[in-house]
């Protein structure tokens, strides 16, 4: 009882605790971090309005915790901006309808591609989920006729934003897979991407096994939909026809892979991506500020959420509970890893569907279950796992979660796809489940 009592007030559980009531509630992931951060500072006796000389308030806790992620969030907006640019040009917008000729009544041909698609999105040419509001909505029309399920397709759009930054240390997934990196190093487990790499395959075959199961058991019943119109407007003003831009565009796609295998540094290949595209005027010199604006408005808010996040992990440290909060989980847990691997996914699985973004949930979780890992014996690929998939739990699910966020976008364009249950009920079904059995099954062999 002494034990459960002292896990309850202490100040990291508090803080969590806080911050997943905050984003369940609905409010703003920005905000609730922010004030879970503050409580949980306070709570772990940090000063909030004054520190004694040699010490530090939790504000400046937080601020000076920012530069941990800052190379991540500079990669973010410039990633943004790239797919913007990508976007005004329409090159998107010209692979959708070449797309619906192609592939004409193949329902499984269909899901396929746009698998494909998004896998390509977070890896080859990294514009997340920018290419969804202009490549799916002139496909309703044909998957109508199919009489397809979206719920299929929503689920076939996540898996590719999900396993290619799990599994595949490119684009976004060496932003993912090197914050898990750096953040178990600073956490006293010295870890390189290859690491990762080397133990996250498992998660991306249980994600597999998950959307073959909705594709083909959950969601492959045919399904009746209205034909409506859907908001196409730009696809009507956009010839098929490739031109000068579209050829610096794919240009500039491949200087972004290259600078990305030479250098490893997707902020860095990013900025190349956008000198070609400006350099060669596929967008004009007076267009680059729009363009500037649209990837800060794309994927501004997860860099700043994951500044935050980095400053969060800051404050946490600071309290001293780390340490007490380990030692009373592994007496509670008894020292039985299968009972301590249900407990972290669990709690990933709470946090993310919170926060909404896997990224930024890293920090929070190394902070509290590397120690606890390693005083229970896991390797470190174990580890690895783990804690890759308590951050990957719930970003399939979450109301919040640009995984379910994106597919909504594009296949409600006619108003005949419900958010939550067709989005976020059948991703967490197809790939949470998995993930969370994967991860506990795997972590006691390897």
């Amino acid at each position: 009882m002494a034990t459960i009592f002292s896990i309850l007030i202490n100040p990291v559980t508090v803080s969590v605790l806080v911050l997943c009531a905050l984003c369940l509630t609905g409010l703003n992931v920005l905000l609730s971090m922010l004030i879970a951060c503050i409580i949980g500072g306070v709570a772990g006796g940090i000063p909030l309005l004054s520190a004694p000389e040699g010490t530090q308030t939790v504000m400046q806790l937080l601020t000076g915790g920012f530069a941990s992620n800052a190379t991540t969030a500079l990669a973010y907006i410039l990633l943004g901006t790239f797919a913007t640019c990508i976007s005004t040009t329409g090159l998107a917008e010209i692979l959708s309808k070449k797309l619906s000729r192609l592939l004409g009544g193949h329902r499984l041909a269909l899901i396929g591609v746009l698998t494909l698609v998004a896998c390509l999105s977070q890896n080859l040419i990294p514009v997340h989920i920018a290419y969804i509001p202009i490549l799916v909505p002139p496909l309703l029309g044909m998957m109508n006729r199919m009489k397809l399920d979206r719920r299929a397709v929503a689920c076939a759009l996540a898996f590719g934003h999900k396993v290619p930054y799990i599994t595949i240390p490119f684009g976004f997934g060496l932003i993912f897979q090197r914050v898990i990196a750096d953040n178990l190093t600073e956490n006293g487990l010295s870890v390189t991407v290859r690491d990762v790499t080397a133990a996250n395959w498992s998660i991306g075959i249980a994600m597999l096994l998950g959307l073959l199961i909705a594709v083909f058991v959950l969601y492959r019943r045919p399904r009746e939909y209205y034909d409506l119109e859907a908001d196409t407007s730009a696809s009507e003003e956009i010839s098929e026809k490739l031109e000068y831009r579209h050829y610096v565009m794919l240009g500039a796609a491949i200087v972004v892979a290259v600078v990305q295998v030479i250098s490893q540094d997707l902020a860095l290949s990013a900025l190349c991506g956008l000198v070609v595209i400006v350099v060669f005027r596929a967008i004009k010199w007076n267009e680059i500020d729009a363009q500037v604006e649209g990837g800060i408005r794309l994927m501004g808010q997860i860099a700043i959420i994951m500044l935050v996040a980095g400053g969060y992990a800051s404050v946490i440290k600071a309290t001293g509970g780390i340490d007490a909060l380990v030692n009373a989980g592994i007496s509670a847990i008894g020292g039985s890893r299968p009972v301590a691997a249900v407990v972290i996914t669990l709690i990933g699985l709470l946090v993310t569907m919170g926060i909404g973004t896997s990224f930024g949930t890293v920090p929070v979780l190394a902070v509290l279950f590397v120690p606890m890992c390693a005083s229970l014996g896991f390797s470190t690929p174990a580890t690895i796992l783990l804690i890759s998939a308590a951050a990957a739990l719930g970003d399939a699910g979450s109301p919040a979660s640009d995984t379910t966020l994106g597919p909504t976008s594009g296949l409600n364009a006619d108003g005949q796809h419900d958010h939550i249950r067709d989005t976020c009920i059948p991703t967490f079904i197809a790939f949470n489940i998995p993930i969370m059995l994967c991860a506990i099954i795997m972590s006691q062999v390897l």
